[in-house]
């Protein structure tokens, strides 16, 4: 589960079927989640989450083909939004104005993959006791690039090298992404920190935009 616990805004406009899937997604995460933080990612198997979201080990695989996906719940969401954001920019708008809009967008709903919240402490903590966990969440970082990458490579011929544009705007965004987590755990509250967020957000994008954009 991400550390704020909540499911993803439109979730009501879905047909019934696909909201009662996301819902039993939901549970699952939101269970495995506790158990994870009372014992600890490691200590805690797979199926014992399933009987305590009285479902079948199987079904938990159907939804998260990967233990550690049970935590990190939200990677696909990940990979499709900073991805969607090149793909369904409009016509007028570059790839990094998309990038900054969504960023901004993520930051005013205090979306977990914007900013992190007050309980990205006690979420953080989980993975920082666990090898498995900070290896997946290397892994998300190394998908995300990677979609982002193809999106630019299929919507924006004129970027001079996709790769390395993916890469440097992953690593300035999770730069300042860092920056606020680590006040955050050094105590700060989560709200004082959302302003300075955003100041250095955009700061970040004009500095791409002028390193990245064709003399």
């Amino acid at each position: 589960m991400d550390e704020s616990g909540n499911e993803n805004k439109g979730a009501a406009e879905l047909p019934l079927r696909e909201r009662k899937k996301r819902a039993t997604r939901q549970r699952i995460s939101n269970v495995a989640s506790e158990l994870f933080r009372e014992r600890g990612f490691d200590q805690v198997p797979v199926a014992e989450v399933a009987r305590a979201a009285e479902v079948s080990t199987m079904t938990v695989f159907n939804y998260f083909p990967r233990k550690e996906d049970l935590y990190f719940d939200r990677i696909a969401e990940a990979v499709e939004v900073f991805s969607g954001a090149v793909r369904d920019r409009a016509p007028d708008e570059t790839p990094l104005a998309a990038l900054r809009r969504l960023a901004l967008e993520l930051l005013d709903r205090r979306h977990p993959l914007g900013v992190p919240g007050a309980a990205f402490p006690d979420f953080w903590q989980v993975v920082t006791d666990s090898p498995a966990l900070r290896a997946r969440a290397r892994e998300a970082l190394e998908e995300i690039e990677n979609a982002l990458s193809a999106a630019l490579t299929e919507t924006a011929p004129d970027t001079p090298d996709p790769d390395l544009t993916a890469a440097l705007t992953l690593a300035a965004y999770r730069t300042v992404y860092v920056a606020t987590a680590r006040r955050l755990m050094e105590g700060e509250r989560a709200e004082n920190l959302v302003a300075d967020h955003r100041a250095r957000m955009t700061a970040t994008f004009e500095a791409l935009e002028r390193a990245l954009t064709p003399a």
